[in-house]
This record gives C-alpha cells, sequence and structure tokens, in this order.
C-alpha cells in the first residue's frame, strides 16, 4: 500500500503582503462558502484513484488558512477523514499569521485533528515588518503564540526571513534569539526572494527599496545557522531547523521526492512519474468542477534521467544528503554510474562531501549548491 502527502490550498487572506507571489485573494469573503464546496468536490473525484493510499501527512497552506472560519478547515479534514485512508495520519499542519488567531479557532483546530502549527512571524522588528507588508507586530505574535500554547499545541514552527530592505545581522540575531526564548520546536530561516510578480519587485526595479548586499546576505545565513546548532536546533534542511523529531515531516515528501496530491486552486502533485497542476485562474478552477472536471492545467512525465536528478538535487538539500544505498534501491543503479564524473568534480573543488555513504554539501557547497546543481541535470 503506498503512502501519500496531501496538500490543501486555502487562497484567502487579509491582505497580500508585498513579496508574496503565491495564488492568493485578500478579503474574497464572498467567494470562500463556494471555494471550499469545489475543493471537496475535487477531493471527490480523486477518491478513487486514490483509494490504496494512506495519507501519512496534511499541510494545509495559503494564503492564509486560519483567515477563514474554522467550520470551513473542520468540513474539510472530516471529508478527508470519512473518504481516504487516513488512520495512520502522523502530522497535519496549518499554516497561520498572527493577526487571524483566535482561540476558538486554534482549539477547534486542536479538537479537529490538526497537530502542528506553523505561524508566519519573519521578524521582530516592527518597522521591518510594516516594510514587507506584514499586517502583525511582534506583540500580535506573542499573544498568538500564547493562544497557541494554551490550545494544547506542542509542535509550533516559526517562520522567519532575512535579506529583507534595511534589515542588518542584529536584527536578525534578535529575531532568532526571542524565538529560541519561546522553545520553538521549528524554525524555517528564509531568504527573501523577489519575485517577478509583487511590488516588491517594482520597488527594487524602480530603485525605491535598497536590499543588502550578496555578502550581508550570507552572513546573516551563517550567523543565523551557527546560532540555531548552538542552541540545540539540528539544520535538516538548507532553511529548516528543528528539535531532534519535529523535522516537517510534510516538507520531507517533497524533497525526498515521495508521492504527494495536492488540493486546490495552483496546487501541485506528484505521483509516480507524473507531475501535474491545477489552473490558477479562480474561474477555471470553479468551473471545471462545477461541470465535474479535474480543474488540472497541465502535466508532465517525468524520465528516468530527470527522476535522478530531481532525486540527487532535492535530497542535497538536505543535510544529511543523498544515501548511496536508497538511490541504488530506488533507481537500480550505482550513483557513480549516473552522476560519477559531476560528482567527483566537486568532491575535488570541496563542494561536497560523503560521510558514512551520504553525499551531501560541505558548507561552501551550501552558497554555492547551484552550481553543482547545474552539473547534474541531464544533457
Amino acid at each position: 500500500m503506498r503512502e501519500i502527502a496531501v496538500y490543501i490550498h486555502i487562497p484567502f487572506c487579509s491582505s497580500k503582503c508585498y513579496y508574496c507571489d503565491f495564488v492568493s485573494f485578500p478579503r474574497l469573503d464572498k467567494r470562500i462558502d463556494e471555494y471550499v464546496e469545489c475543493l471537496i468536490m475535487e477531493m471527490e473525484l480523486y477518491k478513487d484513484m486514490l483509494k490504496e493510499c494512506t495519507v501519512e501527512t496534511v499541510f494545509i497552506g495559503g494564503g492564509t488558512p486560519s483567515y477563514i472560519d474554522e467550520s470551513h478547515i473542520m468540513r474539510i479534514l472530516e471529508y478527508l477523514y470519512q473518504n481516504y485512508k487516513s488512520d495512520g495520519i502522523k502530522e497535519i499542519t496549518i499554516e497561520v499569521n498572527p493577526e487571524t488567531v483566535e482561540y476558538k479557532k486554534v482549539k477547534a483546530y486542536k479538537d479537529t485533528g490538526i497537530n502542528r502549527i506553523s505561524i508566519g512571524l519573519q521578524s521582530t522588528n516592527d518597522n521591518l515588518l510594516a516594510q514587507i507588508g506584514r499586517r502583525h507586530t511582534f506583540d500580535d505574535f506573542l499573544k498568538s503564540y500564547e493562544i497557541i500554547e494554551k490550545a494544547g499545541f506542542n509542535n509550533i514552527s516559526v517562520d522567519l526571513m532575512f535579506g529583507l530592505p534595511n534589515q542588518n545581522i542584529d536584527d536578525c540575531v534578535n529575531s532568532l534569539d526571542s524565538v529560541i526564548d519561546l522553545n520553538v520546536k521549528h524554525i524555517s530561516y528564509y531568504s527573501l526572494i523577489i519575485e517577478e510578480n509583487t511590488l516588491m519587485n517594482r520597488w527594487y526595479k524602480e530603485g525605491k527599496m535598497k536590499l543588502p548586499d550578496e555578502d550581508v546576505e550570507r552572513e546573516m545565513y551563517h550567523v543565523g545557522v551557527e546560532l540555531l546548532k548552538s542552541k540545540g536546533y539540528r539544520h535538516y534542511e538548507i532553511s529548516n531547523f528543528a528539535v531532534q523529531g519535529y523535522e516537517c515531516r510534510h516538507n520531507l515528501y517533497y524533497w525526498k521526492i515521495k508521492p504527494y496530491i495536492g488540493f486546490g486552486i495552483s496546487s501541485h502533485s506528484n505521483i509516480g512519474n507524473k507531475r501535474f497542476w491545477n489552473y490558477s485562474s479562480y474561474s477555471s478552477y470553479i468551473n471545471a468542477l462545477k461541470n465535474g472536471n479535474i480543474p488540472m492545467e497541465g502535466e508532465e512525465y517525468i524520465d528516468k534521467d530527470m527522476q535522478m536528478a530531481e532525486f540527487m538535487i532535492m535530497g542535497l538539500r538536505l543535510v544529511d544528503g543523498v544515501n548511496r544505498n536508497e538511490f541504488k534501491k530506488r533507481f537500480n543503479v550505482d550513483v557513480d554510474e549516473i552522476f560519477g564524473k559531476a560528482l567527483n568534480r566537486h568532491f575535488k573543488n570541496g563542494l561536497i562531501t560523503e560521510k558514512n555513504g551520504n553525499i551531501m554539501f560541505t558548507e561552501r557547497g551550501l552558497d554555492l549548491s547551484n552550481i553543482v546543481y547545474v552539473d547534474l541535470l541531464p544533457d
């Protein structure tokens, strides 16, 4: 019986952050009921196809899932429980933003089986938060964190960002120290990426916004990594740190190229050698489902060469790297037979190393990872 991860996309939010390029709809409350109905229709359409699959993890992302009423989240999960093999689910995560957290809502999450909450903080500096379009303050975050703990949650993750406009290394250290002091079980520490269709991209091109230079941005990362490791966090993926045993199981499905299905607008899925994705247009997604059709916008089949390359590239994101035996078990070929020349080149230039049969980046390799990734792609 095959295990599968489930992603559920809730595209609604209170406002769009200036760096956000996800499919999200600020304050489109009148569409929420319709969207949830259609999302459940989509789950119904896949029910028979996935009847032999056991759901391992669920991740409810957005948008801001906590923006919508908790009854909608409960309804979606109850449908999943009743129609999919879900008795053995190990992890159900929901993303929340501080300004949307209420005790009644969070307690309902807990009572419905959600056992992990990911809070989007990004920084403890209120000025920086305002500059990137966040609607909350650090004090709002502290209040929301207290509510989440009071509702019985222990497995809490906090998102922080570095490389923000006008941010300095002290800001990063202060944010990390403040979150570490809460004994948070998981911290994601991401670099800001300026995406094409965002306000930030426009401001940057117009010269209205100054970002830290590349050397400072790299120092922000390295200082953060060393601080988190010194406080007992396990650096298990390039941007993710956890108390032992609290790694995000769902994201490990992505990084290890395990099968996952995405429900909701713009969601992506990967099953076997097939990758497919839903419409990112609201009307196209809704109309397809109202006509009884799967809302698939596109699909592609991944040949073995690309599957092996992706397994290496995603696996190298993990600090433990790619295990030789796992590679051979999955593809029935030695990793050196396929990637020997590229690996030897980067062993020699100090970008990768090997420990106990695991091929992994060196510290220098983490900074220059794209050089290795390009070498691993098929011709």
